[in-house]
């Protein structure tokens, strides 16, 4: 008789199945890299009177997290909507595996694919408003609140996308419970974010703060989203 697998092989076959049809498919990067397109021209239109790139600039990590946010929102969406529509999530949940693996696969690819629009989306906003005022000193310090802050957005997502996968209105569901639920890790990321693109002397007496908030959110965030998976998964 065959032992089961591992928590750990058992993940990375859950990972390496969402990559496989997202390379197949390209379904979400595409849809959430022209979602971001279309959100930065609405930016360009909203913007477009501003006296001086100064301005956008105090502006720039709030417009990049609403960017992230709302793009993410629609990823994290259609996360579940294979295996709904092809009835493979309630195969998955025949097999007798663990219920945390597969949080932690689908939320591993959601974080890829997040990332993956992001550092896309990241230069194109700057080349289109911040270009006229150079890069700052402090820029490769964006990764820090760019990564915890997807790390975030993934692991809650997909708590919450899970929930709201078989339910009527799940757009506006999931975006009604996401966007509250992440304000805390918003708010700090849109801090750390400016501090880094402002590019102040004294940048780091805000960067730092906001980072450990945003750490300190994920770590607590993963573990309650982790553990209450298998709950949700099998409601």
């Amino acid at each position: 008789m065959a032992s089961k697998p591992s928590a750990w092989r058992q993940y990375k076959i859950l990972l390496a199945k969402d990559l496989r049809r997202e390379f197949h498919t390209k379904d979400m990067i595409t849809s959430m890299g022209v979602y971001a397109l279309l959100v930065l021209i609405i930016y360009g239109a909203a913007l477009g009177q501003t006296s001086s790139s100064l301005d956008v600039l105090q502006m720039s990590g709030g417009l990049l997290w609403a960017l992230f946010v709302l793009t993410s929102l629609l990823g994290l969406n259609r996360s579940f909507s294979y295996e709904r529509e092809a009835a493979a999530l309630d195969g998955i949940l025949l097999v007798p595996m663990d219920r945390g693996a597969i949080f932690l696969a689908k939320a591993t690819s959601n974080f890829l694919f997040m990332l993956v629009v992001e550092v896309i989306a990241l230069p194109v906003f700057w080349f289109f408003f911040l270009a006229n005022t150079g890069l700052p000193a402090s820029m490769p310090y964006v990764a820090v609140p760019l990564l915890l802050g997807t790390i975030g957005m993934a692991g809650v997502g997909t708590l919450l996308s899970t929930i709201t996968a078989a339910t009527r209105g799940k757009d506006i569901l999931l975006a009604v419970l996401f966007i509250p639920l992440i304000f805390p890790l918003l708010y700090a990321c849109v801090t750390a974010t400016t501090a880094v693109l402002v590019g102040s002397v004294d940048f780091m007496d805000a960067f730092f703060p906001s980072v450990a908030l945003s750490a300190g959110y994920d770590v607590v965030m993963l573990l309650a989203s982790w553990a209450l998976y298998d709950f949700v998964i099998s409601a």
